[in-house]
């Protein structure tokens, strides 16, 4: 019974080369997608942050200027102890 022509080294070769250059394309394709997906979550807990920054402010009462001079003032005091 014929099972047909072998292949040669060089023809499997060549078959495993595109088969691992076709596998590397896949895989820098899912990477890209990846990484949209790593920013698009960083983008979302940034919200998320300001959001929770957002209410506590409001819970608190404090405008923006009012924050600000607070970290100001923290950071002063944290740098005259360092």
């Amino acid at each position: 019974m014929a099972r047909g022509v072998r292949k040669t080294t060089l023809e499997k070769l060549r078959e495993e080369l595109y088969t691992t250059q076709e596998t590397i394309s896949q895989y820098k394709s899912c990477l890209n997608t990846l990484k949209e997906k790593e920013k698009t979550l960083q983008e979302q807990i940034e919200i998320e942050e300001l959001k929770a920054l957002s209410g506590l402010m409001k819970d608190q009462n404090l405008s923006v200027g009012t924050l600000k001079d607070i970290i100001t003032r923290y950071q002063n005091d944290t740098e005259q102890s360092a």
